[in-house]
């Protein structure tokens, strides 16, 4: 148990040691697999790193981008309540269903 939390947890250190770097060395097949729980033992900036790189992913994948207004907070809510009810959920999967939800909500690429 304590493997499978440290190597995507090893994977996203990267993430918090080259703050000062402007693009992380995460790939998407790493960051797929973080759970919840896993994603909130994590530093606070290499958790919102990890959250807004899979949030991009998903949102290209749907052709609609995130926006800065209430439209990302009510996203952000909609996250944080996935999370709270099923921890062990994979963090992108929770995403990608906020993201749907709020599809047409959402502006186009």
């Amino acid at each position: 148990m304590q493997l499978r939390i440290a190597l995507p947890l090893l994977a996203l250190s990267a993430l918090t040691t080259s703050a000062q770097a402007q693009s992380p060395t995460l790939n998407f097949t790493q960051a797929a697999f973080v759970t919840c729980k896993e994603a909130h033992a994590m530093a606070p900036d290499a958790r919102r790193a990890l959250a807004t790189f899979l949030a991009e992913h998903s949102a290209r994948r749907h052709s609609v981008t995130i926006p800065d207004d209430d439209r990302g907070t009510q996203l952000a809510f909609l996250i944080r309540g996935g999370c709270t009810l099923s921890p062990d959920a994979y963090l992108f999967t929770v995403i990608d269903r906020a993201i749907i939800a709020e599809l047409a909500k959402l502006p186009k690429r």
